[in-house]
C-alpha cells in the first residue's frame, strides 16, 4: 500500500462525464490499497470565464477580491468529485485551502505556498477517506483567498504530495507522458519511460507545457517522484526523478522544445563604457521585464557596440517604452526590435559528459539554411534564436539530427544533408 497524490486538470474535469471516468480512476486507486489525496482543476475554460466577470465588473479588480472570485473554479471541481466519488461507493471529503490550511505568501494571484498543516487530512486518509483537494489556492496569515497563478494545481499537487510524504505525484493530463518533442510537429517522437528532475525544469523553460516551471521546481527541491499520465489512456506516463535515478549515461539529449512567444531587441551603437549594460537592462529590471537570451557584440574602432536580447513577445512594447525613456543614459544609435523570432532548444543530462553536443545543432541548422540569430548555453541546454518560420523544420531537422525518432543519432562529424533529408 502507498500513499498517492493523484492531480487532474481542466480537460479532465470538464463535465460531469469525465468527472466520473476521475472518480473511476480513483476509486481503482482506492480498491488497490492505496491512500489517496486528489488534487482538481477548475473545469477546462472556468477560470476564463471568472476572470471575464472580473474585468466586467472593474477593469481593475481588487487583487484580493479577484482570487475569490477565480479561486471558485477548482472549488466547484472539488466538491462535484467527491460527491461522484461518494455515489460510487467510496469515501471521500472535499478541503478547501482554507480548511487543510494551505498557507502562501499574500502576493494575490501569484502566491506561493509556505506551509502545508495535513493533520487533520492525514487522519482521514488513514480512516480510509479520499481527500479531494481544490487546486491552485491557499490562504493568508490573515485569512484571505489566494492563487497561485496559471498552471498553479500542478505546484498545489506536488506541494501536497511532498507535505503528506507521499510515494507519488501522478499528474493526469490530456497527453500521456513527455515526449522527446511536440507529437504535432514530429510524429515520431519517443515517449520518455524517465526524465530527470532537472531536464524537465529545463523543457518546461524553454517552451514544453507538460508541467509548470515551479512544481519541477518544488518537485526537484523535496525529491517528489512525479509521473505525467493520461486521463484518457491506459498508457503507462513518464516518470519524472532524480538523476540518480535515470540511467543518464544512455540518453545524449532528453528533447527538442521550441518557443514562439519571444521577440529580439537590439540597440545599435551602444558606447562601450562601463556602466551602459546597467543602464540598458536596470530599467527593465524595474519594469519587471523579463530577459532571457543577451548578445553583445565586440566593440568597434569608435568606441561602439551593438546589444541584442529578448524578451516575452507580449512584453515588448513595454521594453521598447522602457528603452526609449532611457535613451539619455544609455546613449544608442537605433532601437530595433523583431517578434518574429522562436526559441529552439535542445536538453539533456548526458552534455556534462559529452563533447560536440552545440555543435551538432549548428551543423544541422545550417545544412537546411537556418540562420542562428543568438545562442545561450547552460550545463545541460543549447538554446539558438532563429526566425519562427523555420520553427517546424528545425525542430524536425534537430530531432533527427540527435537520433531521436529511435534511430542511432549520426556522429557529429558525419552529419550532412543526406542523413538529414529524413527529417
Amino acid at each position: 500500500m502507498a500513499r498517492i497524490v493523484m492531480k487532474f486538470g481542466g480537460t479532465s474535469m470538464a463535465g460531469t462525464e469525465r468527472i466520473r471516468n476521475v472518480a473511476s480512476r480513483v476509486k481503482t486507486a482506492v480498491e488497490a490499497g492505496h491512500e489517496v489525496a486528489v488534487v482538481v482543476s477548475a473545469m477546462a475554460g472556468e477560470t476564463d470565464r471568472l476572470v471575464g466577470f472580473c474585468r466586467e465588473a472593474a477593469p481593475l479588480a481588487t487583487p484580493a477580491e479577484y482570487d475569490v472570485v477565480v479561486a471558485a473554479g477548482e472549488q466547484v471541481t472539488a466538491g462535484l468529485l467527491a460527491i461522484t466519488l461518494q455515489a460510487m461507493g467510496v469515501r471521500a471529503r472535499s478541503w478547501l485551502g482554507w480548511q487543510l490550511p494551505i498557507r502562501t505568501s499574500d502576493a494575490h494571484g501569484t502566491a506561493r505556498i509556505e506551509g502545508i498543516d495535513t493533520t487533520a487530512v492525514l487522519a482521514s486518509m488513514a480512516a480510509g477517506e479520499v481527500a479531494v483537494v481544490p487546486g491552485f489556492q491557499g490562504m493568508t496569515a490573515g485569512g484571505r483567498v489566494t492563487t497561485l497563478g496559471r498552471g498553479g494545481s500542478d505546484t498545489s499537487a506536488v506541494a501536497l504530495a511532498a507535505a503528506l510524504g507521499a510515494e507519488r505525484c501522478d499528474i493526469y493530463t490530456d497527453v500521456d507522458g513527455v515526449y522527446t518533442t511536440d507529437p504535432r510537429i514530429v510524429p515520431r517522437a519517443q515517449k520518455l519511460s524517465r526524465i530527470t528532475y532537472e531536464e524537465m525544469l529545463e523543457l518546461a523553460s524553454v517552451g514544453a507545457k507538460v508541467l509548470q516551471t515551479r512544481s519541477v521546481e518544488l518537485a526537484m527541491k523535496e525529491k517528489v517522484r512525479v509521473q505525467v499520465l493520461s486521463s484518457f489512456s491506459a498508457a503507462p506516463g513518464t516518470l519524472v526523478v532524480d538523476e540518480s535515478e535515470d540511467d543518464v549515461e544512455q540518453q545524449l539529449i532528453a528533447g527538442v522544445a521550441y518557443d514562439k512567444s519571444e521577440a529580439k531587441v537590439t540597440l545599435v551603437g551602444v558606447p562601450d563604457r562601463p556602466g551602459v549594460v546597467a543602464a540598458i537592462f536596470g530599467p527593465l529590471a524595474d519594469a519587471n521585464v523579463n530577459v532571457d537570451m543577451i548578445v553583445q557584440n565586440i566593440a568597434k574602432d569608435e568606441g561602439k557596440t551593438d546589444v541584442t536580447f529578448t524578451v516575452p513577445r507580449a512584453q515588448l512594447p513595454l521594453s521598447l517604452d522602457v528603452l526609449d525613456r532611457a535613451h539619455a543614459d544609455i546613449g544608442h544609435a537605433a532601437l530595433l526590435s523583431d517578434a518574429a523570432v522562436a526559441k529552439i532548444s535542445v536538453v539533456g543530462v548526458g552534455m556534462r559528459s559529452h563533447a560536440g553536443v552545440a555543435a551538432t545543432m549548428f551543423r544541422a541548422l545550417a545544412t537546411r539554411g537556418i540562420n542562428i540569430q543568438a545562442i545561450t548555453t547552460s550545463e545541460i541546454k543549447v538554446s539558438v534564436l532563429i526566425a519562427e518560420e523555420y520553427v517546424e523544420l528545425a525542430v524536425r531537422v534537430l530531432h533527427t539530427a540527435y537520433g531521436l525518432d529511435g534511430a542511432e543519432p549520426p556522429a557529429p562529424d558525419t552529419i550532412s544533408g543526406t542523413a538529414l533529408e529524413t527529417a
